[in-house]
């Protein structure tokens, strides 16, 4: 909802939860007075604006005209600077008579009905009944507009953010820094949380206290990065995932980002995030606009976990394409760590019949059926299959499959090219290289120049053609390398520094046609992993390959990181082979599950070399993932116990209803003659009753040694032939519990679990976790 007080210009956005209050001052700039905890709207709110009164040592008084008035104390909706405002600007620009200041006044507002589209870049979709306000500020001096637009999602606790300037003067000018929003808090009480990571290491929670000074995250990749993502948290001292004050806020955008948070020496909290301000410089001729990326925003009086919750919904529900909003994904078997590049149809067809019968959905043909890639030192930018591999090409193996019953994805890099390729050969032109330099490669490859249109029309079709061709229903959209030698043969010389932001515009641009024509298909994001997980790929690709790593232990992390401003739905999750391929960890196979079925479900091993053990155990599994799919893929997550603090990490998945959950429980380090074990749930019925029982889960007898001869008739030798034999096939079932619990019991007392095996012996309650053990416990309405 949005009200405004037309008399004292006061404008009240506010969601279920949440209240957005900004003023005009007679100065006529805008600020902010409050953003928090709801409160109700009233016909006059300028009592709750607070300043210095009185001129402030050797601050500069903006006019004057304007007795006591200093920016640089003002909760400022839009920042510059040269009026007296030292803090970092949100905006900057440079005008034709060498002068950079700016000074943005209030001139008009408006309230508008349903979608707000953003010129060429991702959104957040709205229906036709959501509002949007748009306040206009104005340079009467330079003749520069600025829209701020906010949109509002009540139900969600979600407010979005942009700008947009508009150059209404006859003149160029040059724009170096325009932040997407700049948001003041009126105090510094707060630890920082950010997301950073690095190649199969993505997610790692990091906080911090804030403190006088300016902090920042930020990518010069080119791609919005695994090293930060760009993502905010602001949490109070106390807050924890289920109380306290915190703000969220994401940005829309896949490529160089600055996210900052700078302390005052009045102790106020500015938040900034939008494009990075690194090698950008964008003209801005007469009657041009430029829109900056939207932030989505949110805030929770509840903890951590109704703060992601906001996210998660808004992402589900208004952010990703229309056509896969809450739809469930399916399950896939992707060739890659079972093949590599080693392949060809016959060994691709022996792995799609083994994957059928152990209930996969969905095949993928990964890297290496195109040219002749048989490594990554040839052939991207060519789309023809590679007949050696596939004689009757994409087409041909597709009708195989689909007469197997199983339906084609496909793996493309389409934004690289190879030199040893043909397109390479055809067009050099092409390629993102320094005249004066030679070029620097990132996985032996070169980057295609997006910021020309030919390149993105061939893309287009050549992209069609082999989606049409094969008829693809996945697609694996891949992105190996970092943007380096930045410079377009396209651009002309002073238009390079417009390289980086028009690359993202290209690939959205292309993005948007293709999905828009194959709606149909569900597009995964990838770039090495988590290098562009984001939500601005997420406004075109509903998920997201979280990590190249597919270690169960070091995805719990990752997941859990991530889990703080993206949905499990967006998380592309695969249960590889052992040993880690990552990191040679062994852990198992039911781990590798347990983990990954908090996330959109995949295989990545080579089935067909699997032991009898594996195979009923990946059946079973299949099995509950798809009874569980929509609960697991869509529910409320809850983080209860973070994996970044404790042996034992606890996650939970809530329907909305509250009449089914499921919970999971991990543990690294088996530790000796361990406590009895609870796990307290949070937001049930208190008066429902609920039936809580354990997945149904196996174990090899190979874990138990020579102790196994206690328990049979024989003596077995240890890895001998009927060792061998019997480990491979015989299925261990572990311990089976189910008990009833009322809601209010679950949630002030605890799921209270079987102890765990101490060393004196084993009953069918002991629960044996081990080293990288795990368990799911599932919960229904009695």
């Amino acid at each position: 909802m949005i009200d405004i007080n037309i008399d004292n210009l006061e404008f009240h956005i506010s969601t279920n939860e949440s209240s957005y209050i900004m003023k005009v001052l007679p100065s006529g700039h805008l600020v902010n007075i409050h953003y928090g905890s709801k409160i109700k709207h009233r016909e006059n709110l300028s009592h709750l604006y607070q300043d210095f009164n009185c001129d402030l040592g050797n601050g500069t008084n903006y006019s004057p005209q304007t007795e006591s008035l200093n920016l640089n104390t003002l909760r400022l909706e839009l920042s510059t600077s040269g009026k007296g405002d030292y803090r970092d600007p949100s905006i900057q620009m440079e005008f034709m008579d060498g002068s950079r200041v700016a000074d943005f006044k209030y001139i008009s507002h408006e309230i508008i009905k349903g979608d707000v589209k953003l010129h060429g870049l991702p959104y957040t979709h709205k229906t036709e009944d959501s509002d949007n306000l748009i306040i206009t500020l104005h340079d009467e001096i330079k003749g520069v507009f600025a829209e701020l637009k906010y949109s509002v999602f009540p139900e969600e606790d979600v407010i979005t953010r942009s700008l947009e300037l508009i150059n209404n003067s006859s003149n160029n000018l040059i724009v170096n820094k325009a932040m997407s929003f700049n948001l003041d808090f009126s105090d510094s009480e707060f630890e920082l949380i950010t997301l950073e990571g690095k190649w199969i290491r993505e997610g790692q929670i990091n906080k911090r206290k804030i403190n006088k000074g300016i902090f920042t995250i930020d990518s010069k990749k080119g791609v919005s990065g695994s090293n930060h993502n760009p993502s905010l948290c602001l949490k109070r001292n106390y807050t924890t995932e289920e109380s306290g004050e915190c703000y969220g806020f994401t940005l829309l955008y896949s490529g160089n980002h600055n996210c900052q948070v700078e302390v005052n020496p009045h102790d106020y909290t500015i938040v900034q995030m939008g494009i990075s301000p690194f090698e950008f410089r964008w003209e801005l001729k007469p009657d041009e606009s430029f829109q900056t990326p939207e932030i989505i925003m949110t805030y929770s009086k509840s903890g951590l976990s109704k703060m992601s919750s906001n996210f998660h919904r808004v992402i589900n529900g208004y952010l990703i394409p229309e056509k896969w909003r809450y739809k469930n994904r399916p399950i896939l078997l992707n060739n890659w760590e079972a093949t590599y590049f080693d392949f060809n149809e016959g060994k691709l067809l022996n792995l799609a019949k083994a994957a059928k019968e152990i209930g996969i959905e969905l095949f993928v043909l990964d890297d290496g059926w195109f040219g002749s890639r048989n490594n990554d030192k040839t052939s991207l930018g060519d789309f023809f299959e590679n007949v050696q591999k596939l004689p009757k090409g994409l087409a041909g193996f597709s009708q195989k499959l689909e007469k197997i019953g199983l339906d084609f994805g496909i793996w493309v890099e389409p934004e690289m090219i190879s030199v040893e390729s043909e397109l390479y050969k055809k067009h050099p032109e092409w390629a993102v290289t320094l005249p004066d330099r030679d070029p620097s490669f990132g996985r032996n490859q070169l980057l295609l120049d997006l910021t020309n249109p030919e390149v993105i029309e061939y893309l287009y079709s050549s992209l069609k053609q082999v989606f049409i061709s094969g008829n693809v229903k996945y697609v694996k959209w891949d992105m190996n390398r970092n943007i380096s030698d930045t410079y377009s043969n396209y651009l002309d010389p002073h238009s390079q520094g417009e390289f980086n932001h028009r690359y993202i515009l290209g690939l959205y641009s292309l993005l948007e046609r293709l999905t828009t024509e194959f709606s149909h298909v569900l597009f995964e994001s990838c770039s090495s992993g988590g290098n562009r997980f984001d939500a601005g790929m997420l406004h075109y690709m509903p998920q997201t390959w979280t990590s190249d790593n597919t270690d169960a232990v070091d995805r719990t992390l990752i997941q859990n990181g991530m889990s703080l401003f993206y949905p499990q739905s967006t998380m592309g999750a695969h249960v590889s082979g052992e040993p880690s391929h990552q990191v040679l960890r062994t852990t198992p196979i039911e781990s590798r599950f347990n983990i990954a079925a908090f996330g959109v479900l995949g295989y990545e091993m080579d089935i067909t070399k699997i032991t009898e053990f594996e195979r009923k155990a990946i059946i079973k599994q299949i099995e509950f993932y798809k009874e569980n799919r929509e609960l697991l893929q869509f529910g409320d997550l809850y983080r209860i116990k973070s994996p970044f603090e404790n042996n034992i990490s606890t996650w939970m998945v809530k329907n909305r209803e509250n009449t089914s959950a499921i919970v999971g429980y991990y543990q690294k380090i088996q530790e000796a003659n361990m406590g009895l074990e609870k796990i307290r749930i949070p937001v049930l019925d208190p008066d429902k009753e609920y039936v809580v029982s354990n997945r149904g889960q196996y174990i090899n007898i190979r874990h138990f040694g020579n102790l196994v001869n206690d328990e049979l008739p024989i003596d077995l030798k240890i890895n001998g032939i009927i060792h061998t034999v019997v480990s491979n096939r015989y299925m261990l079932l572990q311990e089976i519990m189910e008990e009833k619990y009322f809601g209010d019991q679950l949630t002030e007392i605890g799921l209270l679990l079987q102890n765990q095996f101490i060393g004196t012996g084993m009953t069918p309650k002991t629960r044996f976790i081990g080293d990288f053990g795990s368990r799911l416990y599932t919960i229904h309405l009695a």
